[in-house]
């Protein structure tokens, strides 16, 4: 690759390295809330006549958890630039002086940034997005809540979609919310060896109730759920957004700049272009967009043809235009919608889309946004330290806030 020091000679069909810091800066930190270039863990790139790039990626401990995840996202970035061949990772550790320096904006962040929450540290926050409305994200969110749940976990699950909320009739939940200390208990739901608690103005309201607030006033709602709520210890909480671009989405990346992002769309091209809007906004606020789920793919029919109904390729599209994986393609069925309407999750029936829900929760748990033990590193770390000073075990750095 040459002397890093001295700029690559770069082929027609290459690109600069301003384009590939450019990309990288969409690569978060999903624990630290911000960009790989922001915290400096981007120590060297370069690219060669041939488009074949070497990125050297410098993590706070060399066993960090966190990176087959940050491997993918970065090669991920990378690999659908135009001029990009070939893309080789190099990872290595920090040293003290560098961790330091990431610890102190840790810090910054998390006290400037973040109000603090019912939200456990060490629970996975994945929210459900889409950029249109009737593409089933409700129903994804449910389903895959359910099949983690199977998985003998604990998962939340907020209906952040005030306006529009449908996960009690989804989960076939009724019930008022009561209060414990002054904060909310969710409603609990057993499945299997799991367990599920579900947040939903669903119980607050009539299901035929309008709910005509502002968005300043449904973000505050969101608030409440997030911070006046009993979710007590989650392995995974799942948030189902709004469609769109708007105040509850902007909230949600203050409020917990940890969530990654999960980006539901359908098949037709239309669906594609207005499901990025909404992985471009959580980028935007600093979010990590962990992948793609296709829903209503083909329908396979009793004679066991298969028709591409709403057409075939947008999730695929999307995943590639975004740099991150299709984890999922859930295939059209009529079984959704009644089940949908009876309250009895197709996650937790025998079926096809059982099976497609129960390989999205087993990839998601084992690869694209995997639980993390508390000894893990860069926020783990960055609490461990704080409180060794605060016990007086440690002295603080100079650049500590």
């Amino acid at each position: 690759m040459g002397n890093p020091d001295e700029p690559a000679t770069l082929g027609a069909s290459a690109v600069a390295e301003s384009e590939l810091r450019a990309a990288l800066e969409a690569v978060v930190d999903p624990e630290l809330g911000d960009n790989i270039v922001a915290l400096g863990m981007v120590r060297d790139i370069a690219i060669d006549a041939e488009g074949r790039v070497r990125v050297e990626v410098a993590l706070t401990i060399a066993a960090c958890p966190l990176r087959s995840q940050i491997e993918r996202d970065v090669r991920g970035r990378l690999e659908h630039l135009d001029g990009v061949h070939a893309v080789e990772i190099v990872i290595v550790a920090m040293d003290a002086e560098a961790r330091a320096e990431v610890m102190a904006r840790a810090r910054w962040k998390a006290r400037d940034d973040a109000p603090a929450t019912a939200v456990d540290p060490d629970t996975v926050v994945l929210a459900i997005a889409s950029g249109k409305g009737g593409v089933g994200k409700s129903s994804v969110t449910v389903n895959l809540a359910v099949a983690l749940a199977s998985r003998g976990l604990t998962v939340g699950v907020l209906d952040a979609d005030i306006w529009g909320f449908s996960v009690p009739r989804l989960l076939g939940m009724e019930g008022d919310i009561e209060a414990r200390a002054g904060k909310m208990v969710p409603l609990e739901l057993a499945v299997g060896s799991g367990t599920l608690r579900v947040l939903s103005m669903g119980f607050l309201a009539g299901e035929d109730r309008a709910i005509m607030w502002r968005g300043l006033v449904l973000n505050r709602a969101v608030q409440q759920f997030l911070e006046d709520a009993h979710w007590g210890r989650l392995d995974y909480l799942l948030i189902d957004l709004p469609p769109g671009t708007g105040d509850v989405q902007m909230g949600l990346a203050r409020m917990l700049p940890r969530t990654q992002l999960l980006v539901v769309t359908t098949p037709p091209l239309a669906a594609q272009k207005v499901a990025s809007r909404a992985a471009d906004m959580a980028r935007r606020g600093y979010l990590r967009v962990a992948g793609v789920i296709e829903n209503m793919s083909d329908f396979t029919c009793e004679h066991g043809a298969t028709y591409a109904l709403f057409g075939s390729g947008g999730g695929a599209r999307l995943a590639d235009e975004l740099g991150v994986p299709l984890i999922g393609s859930i295939p059209l069925h009529p079984d959704m919608a009644a089940c949908g309407d009876a309250g009895t999750p197709v996650a937790a029936e025998p079926g096809p889309l059982a099976l497609a829900f129960e390989a999205l929760a087993k990839r998601i748990e084992g690869d694209v946004a995997p639980r993390t033990e508390s000894s893990g590193c860069s926020a783990r770390l960055v609490e461990r330290v704080e409180r060794a000073v605060a016990e007086g075990l440690l002295e603080p750095t100079s650049g500590s806030s």
